[in-house]
């Protein structure tokens, strides 16, 4: 039998003694249309993250089509990290209207199990310009970046 998810999961993320909960999340645009390369959606995206603060965004990559970004809950609050997905695409919304209802309803999030894992994952999302042939090395590519520091 060869199954296929449809739609995300979104388990809880799993607290472990001593080890950070961070956790790589992926939204993409609706019907794979390129609107987030562009130096006002990087804004309103920065400034949605920034002002949705029950999780705290790390290293970010904004795509085409996609954005990828690693977080991790801030404080005691354990709001779900899809009804924070929903508020800060909600915010930013309110700050580019352009992108109100273009983000797909729901997200991909993977939690990183290790710091090897969240170190190969932080290397695979910093290539994706790379690989997609916007860039010839990650570091050219303008909309990306770091809010907060999440050490593993």
């Amino acid at each position: 039998m060869n199954y296929k998810r449809g739609t995300p999961a979104h388990p809880s993320p799993i607290e472990k003694h001593n080890t950070p909960t961070i956790l790589l999340l992926t939204v993409a645009v609706t019907n794979r249309e390129c609107i987030l390369a562009n130096d006002q959606a990087h804004h309103a995206l920065i400034q949605a993250w920034e002002n949705a603060r029950n999780w705290v965004v790390g290293y970010y990559m904004v795509m085409p089509d996609h954005v990828h970004l690693f977080c991790a809950p801030a404080g005691c609050a354990r709001e779900k990290v899809k009804t924070w997905t929903a508020y800060w695409k909600r915010l930013a919304g309110d700050a580019m209207p352009s992108l109100r209802g273009r983000l797909m309803w729901d997200c991909w999030d993977t939690q990183m199990r290790s710091g090897d894992h969240y170190y190969r994952k932080l290397q695979y999302v910093a290539q994706n310009p790379v690989r997609k042939e916007l860039v010839a090395n990650s570091e050219e590519w303008p909309y990306q970046g770091r809010l907060n520091e999440l050490s593993w």
